[in-house]
């Protein structure tokens, strides 16, 4: 008995439906924002490779792009390390070690990037090489004059910019990422420890092989988003007249008062790396997730 073409009808009305559906959650889905970035892309490379301007602003301004990734690399790299004794620190049942963190902690945290970085790099750096000075007078006067000799000959001026800038960014970071990890290690059960503890390992070892492991596993998409604000935030090492990108691109723009050509180029260089990088973080933890 043929179907009835009322409930063909139906049917194919319903099918219809789905597809359309489905085609709607995909165009909401989509990433719109992505394809915006990539034609902002293609417009300013079309712009750079088009108009002289704009040429010699690049040619300019990307000198100054090896500084930008190594003061970037280098300072993360510290913080990381400075974040992680921090982070233990946070969750150490040793009172002295815990108030140190987290006096260190709350007072990175309150005070603004900029005013750190012009503290550290100015105030911060010359007190310890004062305090190193002092150090080497006073192993000088009990005879150990190779080591205290090499204490009293450090000068400020020995410190460049570049580390100080180094210092600055990784000590602020630091604060930061010390957040993330306390975060971490207290994310994983506790029943884990004791288990370890109950196998006969060590605090400092059921710490290594056990809970860390796993913690910088549950961090890892907000170490590398913090990575990212870093690689932004690195600009800010210009005040200190560090070469970088920012630095490069402002005594371009002040020399040849071609404002225009300097910043836009500098924000597409910033985009650049700064989207390159979230689909790098994004990557990882799709990875993450499809391993869970």
């Amino acid at each position: 008995m043929a179907d009835h073409p009322s409930i063909s009808r139906l049917e194919e009305s319903a099918s219809l439906g789905v597809l359309k559906e489905q085609r709607d959650k995909r165009l909401a889905q989509f990433p719109w924002w992505f394809l915006a970035i990539i034609l902002i892309a293609v417009w300013a490379a079309f712009i750079i490779y088009s108009r002289e301007n704009y040429r010699e602003a690049f040619s300019r301004i990307i000198i100054g792009l090896g500084v930008t990734i190594v003061t970037s690399l280098v300072a993360y790299a510290i913080a990381l390390f400075l974040g992680l004794l921090a982070g233990l620190g946070r969750i150490s049942r040793n009172v002295v070690l815990n108030n140190i963190a987290a006096l260190y902690v709350e007072l990175i945290r309150g005070i603004p990037m900029l005013v750190l970085i012009f503290f550290i790099a100015l105030v911060g750096v010359p007190m310890v090489i004062d305090a190193m000075n002092s150090l080497g007078a006073w192993l000088n006067s009990i005879g150990l004059m190779f080591l205290g000799g090499i204490l009293t000959n450090l000068t400020n001026q020995a410190i460049a910019m570049n580390v100080r800038a180094i210092i600055a960014l990784s000590v602020t970071y630091g604060a930061f990422l010390a957040e993330i990890f306390r975060a971490g290690i207290q994310s994983i059960g506790r029943g884990q420890m004791e288990a370890a503890r109950s196998l006969g390992m060590g605090y400092g070892q059921a710490m290594r092989y056990i809970i860390l492991p796993q913690a910088i596993r549950n961090v890892l998409p907000a170490l590398g988003n913090d990575f990212v604000a870093m690689v932004k935030d690195s600009s800010l090492v210009s005040v200190l007249a560090v070469r970088d990108i920012t630095q490069v691109a402002r005594l371009h723009a002040g020399s040849t008062f071609r404002f225009r050509e300097a910043y836009i180029t500098l924000a597409v260089l910033y985009l650049t790396m700064t989207v390159a990088l979230s689909m790098g973080v994004q990557f990882i933890e799709r990875r993450l997730r499809q391993d869970e």
